[in-house]
């Protein structure tokens, strides 16, 4: 069964650690399989919360993630992001940045969320903040040959209705899915072969590029048993 009968959709939410703890699966994918992904946002983390009542649970988290993957948090992150002084948590604007580049090119999705991500915890950017998003989308615009002008875009994670109501509906059908799939975590993704569906787990996304690959491929697999 070829590449053009597959689609890969991608659950998962910019403030997940978890998330970030699949980075480099999901970056082997996005190269691999531009045409096959989509990126499918859960909303977990949408909504303002005081960035002191989750620090302590994101820096365990942080370490876990790192001894597991190798992934890396600076003290930066730790310091200036999660001890920040009436810090906010609300990964909302990350959401509909990376639903608004995913609308102008669909590659641009999964290379932002990555760029978001080494953002927050290697370069400490505060990106619950808009302005701060659409600096890393700028960037990002850029180095895929997409002009995006920082302050009009920011404006637009702000203000922009339209966004925000397509946002809130990829979000909602994405909930539906993982309802439909029994799935009530991210991220995970599901593999499509024609009729033929499988979720690839965590733990193969965790595991880096060739794991992942390798688990795609045996889904591919079971996929043609099937058929035949």
């Amino acid at each position: 069964m070829n590449d053009e009968a597959m689609k890969l959709d991608y659950f998962f939410d910019p403030f997940c650690g978890w998330c970030y703890a699949s980075a480099p699966a999901l970056r082997a994918l996005a190269e691999r399989f531009p045409a096959a992904l989509t990126m499918s946002p859960s909303g977990l983390f949408a909504g303002a919360r005081p960035m002191v009542s989750i620090a302590d649970h994101s820096w365990r988290n942080a370490k876990r993630i790192t001894e597991l993957t190798g992934q890396p948090y600076t003290v930066q992150y730790h310091d200036n992001i999660l001890r920040r002084p009436q810090g906010i948590f609300d990964s909302i604007f990350a959401t509909r940045a990376i639903v608004a580049l995913g609308e102008i090119d669909p590659t641009l999705g999964p290379a932002l969320l990555d760029s978001l991500q080494t953002a927050r915890y290697v370069d400490a950017m505060g990106t619950s903040d808009a302005a701060v998003v659409a600096s890393v989308a700028a960037t990002v615009g850029r180095e895929h040959g997409h002009s995006i002008d920082e302050a009009v875009f920011a404006l637009k994670l702000i203000n922009d209705e339209g966004l925000s109501r397509r946002t809130e509906e990829r979000i909602r059908k994405t909930r539906a899915r993982m309802i439909e799939l029994a799935e009530s975590g991210v991220p995970f993704l599901l593999a499509t072969f024609g009729k033929h569906r499988e979720v690839i787990q965590n733990s193969d996304l965790y595991s880096g590029p060739d794991v992942v690959l390798k688990a795609l491929e045996s889904v591919r697999g079971r996929a043609t048993a099937a058929v035949n």
